[in-house]
């Protein structure tokens, strides 16, 4: 008989999940676990991420929609129900209320007898990439890194195991970055929030190798799967070499790049998505097949995600994904394939050469935390030269701008996403209206005015946090005392600084504009609710201005009101509405409503995630035009725009 192989152990694998109830994403994680999915990756709603109760206006549409909403202990206790924390490694994708969700399961886990000594997990906890990409912030740049530090610090003592900060290049990638710049920046903000920790006081020398070894990151994959091998080996080199020069860590062990991924969502097409499958394999290898950078988990987005919210079975195939390369292939029986590569060690050398000076240059600035404005303008202009790449056909994307024909294919339909149950909002309601009325409200009044009080001070917020979620608070409360002590923060939009490229058919519309009786149209791009994946809105918002129009952008995080106010007053032709949540057949004909109620008669158009069944009924509803990502042409959107502006003014 012949010895097997010895095997390397795969990857932790993971399915980024959660939706609508408590209830229903625990049914949902122990069936995926049941498949062989060997950790938790919870997505929480919008408000859950932003500080809000379900019955918050801010929260109106977008309880449940992207994740799942936890407003209080109790939603804890039913969404882990049935998983041992002691055993269980969890990852919550949390931000600005990171520290709030980790005492909730702190709390949860001690209920059942387990301390937080034993946890394992990770945080996300990377407000930087907030600030440039995903938008859930809620707190100024200051207050925001010492909640990230006092994290650091109290798990360093308590719960050692876990994770308390993921550093997100992910999300970057997904605004536009490029390989140098995803690399630059995630590293600029660790040093930042390191460099905050070791003046913190709050952790010794002798300590602070286990702190740097705590720290994760979170990256993505594109589908250059071969330069994304190489930026991953350039990223460990560099990791290595921080840890080593800059804060004098010691221990190989603790000096590793450790790191998750979700591979590009960003590339996924609405548009021929059966092409999604090979896109996320090839992009799976890019972050496995080299074992010195290979990633520690690893979780795969669905190939329908374009269309909207993925099915179990859709999760089901991407984790059958995973499994089949680890198990049925021979990947993990040998060490690093591109050992002595010189294509590979040429990249990486390039990489990682052309990163060092970028990440010298984002200290030069004061820090990730400091150029916000800078690096949101500079991932503003790459997105902008992506988007016009493909537009162009010089960066082709196979069914969206090149080998279009396609047959009719058996996946679709309208069977093929998920849909959140609108009443999930009122249950919601209802369900946080009851939790208060259950609870002692004295404890409760007594945690908060501590809360309040430490937030004041300079100590460790942690504990009160803690004492807080045992004590039954809930996610808006906390929100609530920590906005009052901290304030809120409206970050860049990158928009002023992004320099287009005013060529071929937006040349043409640009013409157009020119010619207008009137002047030139007058855009306001809006983003209602919650939502703060702006990519898309501020794409559009950088051609319309390059074309010549008067654009009027605020940024995200937008109620109704306010959006028909500045309609209002500033009597725009043509208002730009753009929703990614799912919230859109709940605002938008509000909006519309509203508006008209006011007298403002500018056409309104939408554009995000919005299924194909949803189309008409927002037609129905006032929406003049509805675009989603099959609509890549900008130029032909601001044709349209133009056009509508015609027939506004006459």
């Amino acid at each position: 008989m012949s010895e097997q192989p010895t095997r390397d152990r795969p990857w932790m694998m993971r399915t980024y999940s959660g939706h609508s109830t408590a209830a229903a994403s625990n049914a949902l994680y122990r069936t995926n676990l049941a498949k062989g999915q060997t950790g938790l990756s919870i997505a929480f709603d919008l408000p859950t991420q932003t500080g809000y109760d379900p019955d918050s206006e801010m929260a109106r549409g977008e309880v449940g929609k992207v994740g799942v909403p936890v407003a209080h202990l109790g939603h804890m206790r039913t969404l882990l129900d049935g998983i041992p924390p002691g055993e269980m490694n969890t990852s919550m994708t949390i931000n600005a209320s990171a520290s709030w969700l980790l005492a909730l399961y702190v709390a949860n886990a001690e209920e059942q007898g387990v301390a937080s000594v034993d946890l394992r997990g990770t945080t996300q906890n990377d407000i930087v990439k907030e600030y440039l990409s995903r938008g859930t912030y809620i707190f100024p740049p200051v207050p925001s890194r010492r909640l990230i530090v006092d994290m650091i610090a109290w798990c360093s003592q308590h719960a050692p195991k876990w994770n308390p900060m993921n550093v997100c290049s992910y999300h970057l990638q997904e605004a536009g970055a490029t390989p140098v710049q995803e690399i630059a920046y995630s590293m600029a903000t660790a040093i930042d929030v390191l460099d905050a920790v070791r003046e913190s006081g709050q952790v010794s020398d002798d300590d602070f190798g286990q702190v740097f070894g705590s720290i994760s990151f979170f990256v993505n994959a594109g589908i250059r799967f071969v330069e994304e091998i190489c930026k991953l080996r350039a990223m460990t080199e560099m990791w290595d070499r921080i840890g080593a020069e800059r804060y004098g860590v010691t221990d190989p062990k603790a000096r590793r790049f450790r790191y998750g991924v979700q591979v590009n969502s960003l590339g996924l097409t609405e548009a021929q998505p059966e092409n999604n499958v090979q896109r996320i394999v090839l992009e799976m290898l890019g972050v496995s097949l080299s074992k010195r950078a290979r990633a520690r988990s690893i979780q795969l987005p669905a190939w329908n995600e374009a269309l909207g919210l993925p099915t179990p079975w859709d999760q089901q195939w991407s984790l059958r994904m995973q499994q089949v390369l680890a198990f049925e292939t021979d990947l993990l029986e040998h060490g690093d394939i591109f050992d002595g590569s010189h294509v590979m060690e040429a990249k990486t050398t390039e990489l990682r050469d052309a990163a060092q000076a970028e990440l010298d240059d984002v200290l030069s600035l004061g820090g990730a935390f400091e150029a916000v404005d800078t690096l949101k303008s500079r991932l503003v202009a790459s997105m902008a030269d992506r988007t016009r790449r493909i537009e162009s056909g010089d960066q082709t994307v196979v069914g969206v701008n090149a080998y279009t024909e396609t047959a009719d294919g058996p996946l679709g339909g309208s069977e093929a996403i998920l849909t959140v149950d609108p009443a999930v909002g009122e249950e919601m309601i209802a369900d946080v209206t009851a939790w208060r009325s259950d609870r002692d409200q004295s404890a409760v009044d007594a945690a908060l005015a501590e809360l309040a009080r430490v937030a004041h001070s300079d100590e460790n917020i942690m504990p009160a946090t803690i004492a807080l979620a045992k004590a039954g608070g809930t996610t808006g409360e906390w929100g609530s005392v920590m906005r009052e002590a901290f304030g809120e923060y409206r970050a860049p939009t990158g928009v002023g600084g992004a320099l287009g490229r005013v060529t071929g058919k937006l040349a043409e519309v640009a013409g157009r504009v020119r010619d207008l009786d009137g002047g030139p149209p007058r855009l306001l791009v809006a983003k209602p609710g919650l939502d703060g994946h702006s990519n898309g809105a501020e794409q559009i918002a950088v051609a319309a201005r390059d074309a010549g129009m008067e654009v009027i952008y605020s940024g995200i995080r937008l109620t109704i009101d306010q959006i028909v106010a500045s309609a209002r007053d500033e009597d725009p032709d043509v208002i730009g509405v753009s929703i990614l949540s799912g919230s859109h057949m709940e605002l938008l004909p509000d909006l519309v409503g509203k508006l008209r109620a006011e007298g403002v008669e500018s056409a309104v158009v939408a554009g995000g995630i919005i299924p194909e069944a949803d189309r008409q009924p927002l037609v129905d509803a006032g929406i003049a035009a509805v675009y989603t990502p099959k609509d890549f042409e900008l130029a032909t959107i601001m044709s349209d725009i133009v056009d509508l502006t015609v027939r506004h003014r006459t």
